[in-house]
């Protein structure tokens, strides 16, 4: 923008100065020109007395020293054929002369120009003046040389001036570029400087309205859902209750641990819709998986599906929260379960380079199915547990790649943290 600005600026100052330049170029040119014509006129029209009253010896004189003293040469041609002063042929506009006729004309090398006059007998005399080019034009080049001067001046100016103009606005549209960026990272606090010229200030000012409109929005978005999340306590206390007075303790345990990991979920979920944007500052990825890997393995014992497991002995760490990992770990494997039939072997893979790997047995993915897609799925759920995952992938700089595993089933590489470079 700043370099677009200069040319622009640079374009339309130099077609304003040669436009102003150029005329006043020509004009000086010819000013010189009649300047040195004059001159030589009134240097001969100071002979055309002494021709008709002075003798020829004062006359042969007074032509010699104004040739030696003017830039000009002057020749008087006598009727007798005599030629005083600077030698000159004689030209057309001479003979026109002796007929009576006073002219000017450009000629090979100068301007001539004559005048017809009358000696002391009356009889026809001219005096010739030849004014060189080097006279027309005296003082031209100096005075093109200082308009150059003058419009390089005042180009460099221009640019100066330009230059500021447009430090400003760059400045005030990489202010504007660098707050919309933050934003789109998350940054809810981040504002525009209202200080930018014109139009600018206008955006900016616009932008921080609409920065502050998504912080209202997302602020009313939490607290709905940390309130819907908080209602649904009350059935889950009930329910509690109810798993309590059952008579079989050992169901009883079964049914509280379920809605504990229920109440659990449920309190994540609180937390997670009243947390700050800035986001949490990481966790170990190593403990969180073993974790939920403990608390799958019951329900795979049960369903008679044979469990694999490879953890790195860690710590791993990753910059995601604790509560979005095992969303995430909890969606992959929840996945495994309710797509693949009872008896899958299915297994967990986490390398000390944070890449978690879940692969199963099972059919694999449905053909053409936007399973990327937040609420798309192709085996009738809501499509949201793969969608969990990528965004919790991307949250910590990383990603989620699908593809067919050894077993022929699904295999689900997250990786949780940033590509080394």
């Amino acid at each position: 923008m700043r370099r677009r600005v200069l040319v622009l600026v640079a374009a339309t100052t130099s077609l304003v100065l040669v436009a102003f330049l150029v005329p006043l170029a020509l004009l000086l040119r010819t000013v010189a020109a009649d300047r040195a014509v004059q001159g030589a006129t009134l240097q001969a029209q100071t002979l055309s007395s002494l021709v008709a009253t002075a003798s020829r010896p004062d006359l042969t004189l007074t032509v010699q020293q104004l040739d030696a003293t003017s830039a000009a040469d002057v020749t008087i041609f006598l009727p007798d054929g005599a030629v005083l002063g600077a030698p000159a042929e004689r030209t057309n506009l001479v003979r026109l002369a002796e007929r009576g006729t006073s002219a000017s004309s450009d000629v090979p090398g100068g301007r001539e120009i004559v005048f017809a006059v009358q000696d002391s007998t009356g009889a026809a005399a001219v005096i010739r003046t030849f004014v060189p080019n080097a006279e027309l034009t005296s003082g031209v080049g100096q005075a093109w040389l200082l308009l150059v001067a003058l419009g390089a001046g005042l180009l460099a100016i221009s640019l100066l001036v330009a230059d500021q103009l447009a430090r400003t606005l760059v400045r005030a549209t990489a202010d504007l570029e660098g707050v919309s960026h933050r934003l789109a990272r998350g940054d809810l606090d981040a504002r525009a400087s209202t200080d930018a010229p014109g139009e600018l200030a206008v955006v900016a000012s616009a932008l921080n309205g609409l920065a502050g409109r998504i912080a209202d929005l997302l602020r009313e978005e939490r607290e709905t859902v940390a309130d819907l999340a908080h209602r649904v306590r009350t059935p889950l206390m009930a329910l509690r209750l109810d798993a309590e007075a059952l008579p079989d303790p050992a169901a009883a345990e079964r049914i509280g641990a379920g809605v504990d990991g229920v109440h659990r979920a449920v309190t994540q979920a609180i937390e997670h819709a009243r947390r700050r944007s800035g986001g949490p500052s990481g966790c170990d990825a190593a403990v969180a998986v073993r974790e939920r890997i403990a608390f799958w393995a019951v329900l795979a014992e049960d369903t008679e599906r044979e469990l694999a497991t490879d953890i790195a002995p860690g710590p791993v760490p990753v910059p995601i929260g604790r509560a979005d990992l095992d969303a995430a770990v909890d969606a992959l494997l929840g996945n495994v379960f309710a797509h693949t039939p009872d008896g899958t072997a299915f297994a967990v893979r986490l390398t000390p380079a944070a890449v978690l790997t879940v692969s199963d047995a099972g059919p694999g993915l449905p053909a053409g199915a936007p399973v990327l897609h937040r609420g798309a799925s192709g085996a009738g759920s809501t499509g949201l547990g793969l969608d969990i995952a990528r965004r919790a992938a991307e949250q910590a700089g990383g990603a989620l790649a699908l593809r067919r595993s050894r077993a022929g089933g699904l295999e689900v590489e997250l990786r949780l943290r940033p590509p080394a470079p």
